[in-house]
């Protein structure tokens, strides 16, 4: 049977830098055999090309899909009044508090397929019911349109949806890695905007600034998995320069933050976003919002979704999994 190459026995150490010597071993062993699988970067191919390349290696380093009592194909509206694909993981048939997902990828790749496995440990690990969003991808629908069919996806649920489905409106979250992260935390601003009552907003990872241009985005900029080019090319694609102060691409812009949900937010040492990951944490304990951080050192973007390779996976998705226990309990 053909291997990944990147799972193949690590050659010998690249050199160190300054930035390297912060990962863990085996953090800098699973880099050195991603480089050496020599795959094309995203910034290089079409958009088409990305998804799909993304979709054939995104589980790759994930556990195996966990079998679940519940997991359903179904379809949520859309901003723009279409309805939009979405999947329902829930570890019983009981009315369980429901949280709303959304992937990362860009706002231009991944989907249902790509963060199937991480919905899965989520929705087994917390006994909630976990409901993945497809959301519109960019350039093809461009800033707004993943925002729109976010808000439009938790107001559906909020409205009695969520009830429709046998699961409690009422105990209701919001969650998302990398750039889902980013809608997630845009999302519970909507909310308190509206007055749609959050228990959580679960960032993980997540873009919160208008500009990569914090020290982590220089020191982690190449060799650290999520590369400046290519956060460059997905920005390319899903917003023109002059809209990217809007607050809804980067909420770290919004007026006020307070009111907003109680948030858990989980960051990666080695990562571009973490310099802006943790401003936004500070903002919004300084607002008085309640905030459990949980920083995971020597490790890079993306790392919750390496389980098979890092322990630290298993723990990030464990602490999520507790900060939504504690947040939808009644």
């Amino acid at each position: 049977m053909l291997q990944a190459p990147w799972l193949l026995p690590p050659r010998k150490a690249v050199p160190w830098t300054l930035s390297t010597r912060l990962l863990t071993p085996a953090m800098a062993g699973l880099l050195d055999r991603i480089q050496r699988a020599r795959r094309t970067p995203f910034h290089q191919l079409t958009p088409q090309q990305a998804r799909q390349a993304y979709q054939l290696a995104a589980e790759v380093l994930e556990p195996p899909r966990a079998p679940l009592p519940r997991v359903q194909d179904l379809q949520l509206p859309g901003g723009d009044g279409a309805p939009r694909p979405a999947r329902l993981y829930a570890p019983s048939h009981e009315r369980l508090p429901l949280l709303l997902y959304l992937h990362g990828g860009g706002f231009v790749i991944g989907g249902l397929e790509t963060h199937d496995s991480l919905c899965r440990q989520l929705a087994r690990r917390s006994g909630c019911a976990v409901l993945a969003l497809d959301y519109r991808l960019a350039p093809e629908h461009r800033f707004p349109a993943a925002v729109d069919d976010t808000w439009a996806a938790l107001e559906h649920l909020a409205a009695g949806a969520a009830e429709a489905l046998g699961l409690d409106g009422s105990r209701l979250a919001v969650a998302g890695d990398s750039a889902g992260g980013t809608l997630a935390a845009v999302a519970a601003i909507h909310a308190r905007d509206r007055g749609l009552p959050l228990r959580l907003q679960l960032l993980i990872t997540p873009g919160t600034a208008a500009r990569a241009d914090t020290p982590s985005h220089r020191l982690f900029a190449n060799g650290f998995l999520l590369d400046a080019a290519a956060i460059e090319w997905f920005f390319g694609h899903y917003i023109p320069s002059g809209q990217r102060s809007d607050w809804r691409f980067a909420p770290l812009l919004a007026d006020e933050l307070d009111g907003v949900a109680p948030a858990c937010v989980i960051l990666a040492e080695c990562d571009p976003l973490v310099d802006e990951g943790l401003a936004y944490a500070d903002r919004l304990r300084a607002t008085g919002v309640a905030v459990e951080l949980e920083l995971y050192r020597g490790l890079t973007h993306d790392f919750i979704k390496m389980g098979r390779v890092l322990k630290e996976a298993g723990h990030a998705l464990d602490a999520a999994a507790a900060a939504l226990r504690k947040n939808l309990t009644p």
